[in-house]
């Protein structure tokens, strides 16, 4: 990219000796673990509108990028693909009239190599990265995402053996020493470089090179090609990404002859030039974030759109992808009993001021579990399934079960609740925390929905936090009881004007002819109250709050010896206290914990609960 300033004159280039920093030693000592600052912007008695919390793009959670990163597929065919001398007259274009610097360019390009890498390869699996940059602007380029991989997590080298004396680089070196990141010469690199690095970051040459690539990077070029070798010999190997062109590739024709470097990813810049359409690796990304219309005007150029604030977007399909293999190894602080509160609703506020200072997505989601009278989900019964009544032996048994179930009720365990229809299934789904006090958490809904009715008939339900970028998880059971009207009416009118007429209009769990119906019942209601400063709340509008008698704080660790501590009411010289136990991480091996059994409303949690 932007190789046309190579062209334009030419580079001096000086090879640098450079001294010999040991890995170990740079790595030798792990980093501080950072605790946020609680935040003061969550009200604990009643809770107003939530301002929206400065929006993190290129990280998800401490170790780990990839939350508002996250790519849309493109379809291949319908992108364009740029000849040498077009992704020379675009770059022209950039930095001529439309007045980009170069400066300005690498950084974003750079940026966007490493959230592609971060997309797909999680600082926790694929840490040790080389950066391997040439001496234009494709290895700036490399320099700029070594950078920005340190800060997302990962532990950059840097093998940059023909360093250009422009300022421009030059800064770029004196950034990347700041942070103590490692220049390694070409000979202090093993010829297999699968024993010491995760990911090659291959920065070499750019689209404006043409013939064949002189020392040293002839030979780095070749310790690239060598990998395949050792994947076809069942060696584990490290993945390449090649940014915008695979060194030593035609930037038309693609890997002439075959023998030439086979990338595991390519992250293509402005728009995919034509060897692009060679790229057999399983993750093609786009990145360069920065096309105005006028130069996708001028030359036709058909580019995809970047997903909400990302900087990279998948082009093709995805690779397929084992779901069995899906895990994430956990890295988190130790949580142990002699650090948490004694009141669970202090340790859920600490938590919750952890969430907010981390900048997370709504960390008042919170899913909610309800179950009717029946035991059964709404819309659960399949007529034609309908189970026939046990009789015969079948009946016998049930009426054993009944009797075993009364044992354990009244003598084996008397301080235990049981309830039969905790063998069956709850609904669930995701709601907001509208409020926490003493008395418990509240959250606002239509009355006629079908939580409401389950709440109606079965006033006990369950809350899940789930807090990603912390690894932490917290789990409610209680009482749910509504809230006064003058609570209801007091939150109805905090919300903004829209939010109001939203929830006269939708009747939730009701059948809808159309999106448009929608739309046409709030225009008739915004007409219908555009005089007036107050809209009255619907009576089947409002809030409910549950009495929380179990917390369960769950912390992930790693090889799943997860942290996990749960709260109970009792009864101690006369006073109720809670009881803090540590709970196993896995009830057995299929399951991730026991929340599975217990989300689910199974009886085995509940007589495994000591």
């Amino acid at each position: 990219m932007r190789g046309v300033l190579g062209k334009s004159r030419k580079m001096i280039c000086s090879l640098l000796s450079q001294a010999s920093v040991s890995p170990a030693y740079y790595y030798r000592s792990s980093p501080s673990i950072y605790k946020p600052k609680p935040s003061n912007r969550f009200s604990w008695g009643f809770l107003a509108p939530i301002p929206s919390p400065a929006i993190r793009v290129f990280c998800s959670k401490p170790g780990e990028v990839g939350g508002l990163m996250a790519s849309s597929v493109q379809n291949q065919g319908s992108i364009s693909y740029l000849t040498q001398r077009e992704a020379a007259e675009v770059d022209e274009t950039l930095m001529g009239p439309l007045g980009f610097s170069v400066d300005q360019l690498m950084e974003l390009a750079g940026l966007s190599v490493a959230t592609s890498i971060a997309e797909v390869y999680k600082p926790s699996e694929y840490n040790r990265v080389l950066a391997i940059c040439g001496p234009g602007n494709n290895g700036g380029d490399g320099l700029v995402a070594a950078r920005h991989l340190y800060h997302f997590g990962y532990k950059p080298f840097v093998c940059y053996p023909k360093r250009t004396q422009k300022p421009l680089y030059s800064g770029l070196v004196t950034q990347l020493e700041s942070l103590s990141i490692p220049f390694l010469s070409v000979d202090e690199l093993a010829m297999d470089l699968s024993k010491d690095f995760d990911i090659l970051v291959d920065a070499m040459f750019g689209f404006s090179f043409h013939g064949a690539p002189r020392p040293p990077f002839d030979d780095l070029i070749k310790k690239l090609i060598n990998l395949h070798y050792y994947e076809q010999a069942q060696r584990k190997s490290p993945v390449i990404v090649s940014v915008d062109i695979p060194s030593g590739w035609h930037v038309e024709e693609g890997d002439v002859g075959g023998a030439g470097i086979k990338p595991d990813m390519l992250v293509s810049l402005t728009a995919p030039k034509l060897c692009a359409k060679k790229f057999s690796g399983p993750h093609h990304f786009l990145g360069g974030r920065f096309v105005p219309p006028a130069i996708a005007e001028k030359y036709k150029l058909q580019l995809p759109q970047y997903p909400g604030m990302s900087m990279c977007v998948r082009i093709g399909k995805p690779p397929q992808i084992d779901i069995s293999a899906l895990r994430e190894n956990y890295i988190s602080p130790e949580f142990l009993e002699e650090q948490v509160e004694a009141d669970p609703l202090d340790q859920f506020r600490k938590w919750f001021d952890d969430a907010m200072a981390a900048n997370l997505k709504e960390p008042n989601a919170m899913a909610l579990s309800t179950t009717g009278k029946d035991g059964k989900p709404h819309g659960s019964e399949i007529r034609a399934l309908r189970a026939p009544a046990p009789n015969g032996i079948l009946k016998k048994i049930w009426e054993l079960f009944k009797l075993w179930l009364n044992f354990l009720k009244n003598f084996a365990f008397p301080s235990t609740k049981y309830d039969i229809h905790a063998c069956y299934l709850s609904s669930s789904r995701m709601v907001l925390l509208k409020g926490v006090d003493k008395d418990g958490f509240v959250w606002f809904t239509n009355y006629e929905s079908q939580k409401a009715r389950q709440l109606s008939e079965n006033p006990h339900a369950a809350l899940l936090f789930y807090w990603d970028g912390l690894n932490r998880q917290v789990r409610v059971e209680g009482s749910v009881e509504k809230v006064s009207d003058e609570e209801s009416e007091q939150y109805f009118h905090s919300r903004p004007r829209g939010s109001q007429l939203g929830a006269i209009v939708s009747k939730q769990s009701t059948v809808v002819p159309g999106r448009h119906v929608l739309h046409q019942q709030y225009k008739e209601l915004e007409e219908k109250y555009s005089k007036e400063s107050l809209i009255p709340k619907p009576k089947y509008w409002g809030g409910y709050r549950l009495k929380p008698d179990r917390f369960e704080f769950w912390q992930g660790q790693p090889s799943r010896l997860h942290d996990r501590l749960e709260y109970s009411p009792q009864e101690t010289d006369g006073k109720q206290v809670w009881k803090i136990v540590r709970k196993g991480s896995k009830f057995s091996a299929g399951l991730k914990d026991a929340s599975e059994w217990h989300g689910s409303g199974s009886l085995t949690w509940r007589l495994n609960r000591e």
